[in-house]
């Protein structure tokens, strides 16, 4: 029995993926060159502390965190991979071009591949929204347009609100958030009734969601200090993000036992609640100055976590039939508003007053700094949405969403899939 995906995508995907990698190549070779060899030093001490954990964060935790429906496994963990691999290149070259371009040449160190890796965090954090909805070749273009659009959105707050290169990668998560919903909303508005039968989850599938949560919650404190400066600072945002994290994951199992009519725990409301703590203290980690601050914010994200997770989404399928897969809202979203805004009150209350303009002007530009990721992950969503719903991109059909069979190859006939 053949697939009934259709056959021209059997083309159109390799032509476009090795015509962009093939492009990827010709800039590595005529715009990059590696950094001067006196500096290996760096890589021996950032490769083992932050490029591998983060790492192992993408690849493992983002791609086992999107397994849970029981007949889209190898999608979710396979796409996951692919859009990572095609996404840090391309954010590389954005960066370079952007940021860091002179002589000529574009230098590739180790803190360039950490900054790429992160930038495509933005995608793989989107297409939780859009997971089973979207092929391959959507992924592609979703890929390329959010890292341009979030590359773009970084570079005009360092150079015109003035943020701090760290502070403005740890929006990632409000940006990845919206953009995704913006993107999903405009790709399927309601799911049909014979795709709602394949998104329910298995104890199998719900194992391997709980890993991938594992593993981002053990190396979320490296992804919250990787970017800063300082080793006081990077000391202050393991300790705060760990904090955080033992918190949240404390909250969600009590919150769902709490709301369940038989006090039983949920482990679909626990996976969305537990990481919230890391994404709530990512932005103000480096101006936490005391353990509680940062175990309230866990408290708090795991919190408006559960709680989004188990009332809002609902409502955003009612009222505007938003159907966001994997809740990113309440896993991404609402925590990294959250972090914004007590970014903003750490900032004011730490601030000296004896020029109360000047504080008053940079807490403005933290203001627009959150809301200028959130209005561009927004627009940018809503245009790529729009892009991505044309029919030259091949879209399964509504009756193919969460199905593995639109996609790979089986060594049987499924029987009993």
């Amino acid at each position: 029995m053949g697939s009934k995906y259709p056959e021209s995508l059997r083309i159109s995907l390799p032509f476009w993926a090795l015509i962009l990698e093939g492009a990827f190549i010709l800039v590595f070779f005529f715009f990059t060159s590696y950094e001067t060899p006196s500096k290996k030093l760096e890589l021996l001490k950032l490769y083992p502390a932050a490029f591998q954990d983060i790492n192992v964060m993408v690849v493992l935790g983002l791609g086992f965190f999107k397994a849970f429906l029981r007949r889209y496994a190898w999608s979710s963990v396979a796409f996951n991979f692919f859009t990572l691999a095609l996404g840090v290149q391309w954010a590389i070259i954005l960066e370079g071009f952007l940021f860091s371009f002179s002589s000529e040449k574009i230098i590739i160190n180790i803190h360039s591949l950490i900054l790429g890796t992160m930038s495509a965090m933005s995608v793989l954090i989107s297409s939780g929204a859009t997971l089973g909805k979207v092929n391959l070749l959507q992924m592609i273009v979703m890929t390329l347009l959010e890292i341009t659009v979030f590359q773009g959105t970084k570079k005009f707050n360092q150079y015109f609100l003035k943020g701090h290169e760290e502070m403005s990668m740890m929006h990632i998560h409000v940006f990845g958030a919206y953009f995704g919903m913006a993107a999903n909303w405009c790709l399927s508005w309601s799911v049909p009734n014979e795709a709602k039968e394949k998104e329910r989850t298995t104890t199998t599938s719900s194992l391997f969601t709980t890993l991938g949560i594992l593993f981002m919650w053990i190396f979320w404190p490296t992804f919250n200090s990787a970017l800063l400066k300082y080793s006081s600072e990077k000391e202050a945002a393991v300790y705060n993000t760990y904090y955080a994290l033992a918190v949240s994951a404390v909250v969600a199992m009590s919150f769902s036992a709490a709301t369940h009519s038989d006090g039983k725990i949920s482990m679909t409301h626990v996976h969305r609640a537990m990481l919230a703590g890391g994404v709530a203290v990512g932005v103000a980690t480096n101006l936490i100055q005391t353990p509680w601050i940062a175990m309230v914010l866990g408290f708090l994200g795991g919190m408006i976590s559960f709680l989004g997770s188990k009332y809002l989404s609902g409502c955003f399928t009612r009222v505007i039939e938003l159907h966001d897969t994997c809740e990113v809202h309440s896993t991404f979203g609402l925590p990294g508003l959250l972090g914004g805004l007590t970014y903003i009150l750490l900032e004011t209350e730490q601030a000296s007053w004896t020029n109360s303009s000047m504080v008053g002007f940079q807490i403005l530009l933290s203001a627009g700094c959150l809301s200028l990721f959130i209005a561009m992950g927004l627009a940018g969503g809503i245009l790529t949405g729009l892009i991505l719903s044309f029919n030259m991109w091949k879209p399964p059909p509504p009756a193919k969403y969460f199905d593995d069979q639109a996609f790979w190859e089986f060594p049987h006939l499924a029987v009993g899939f």
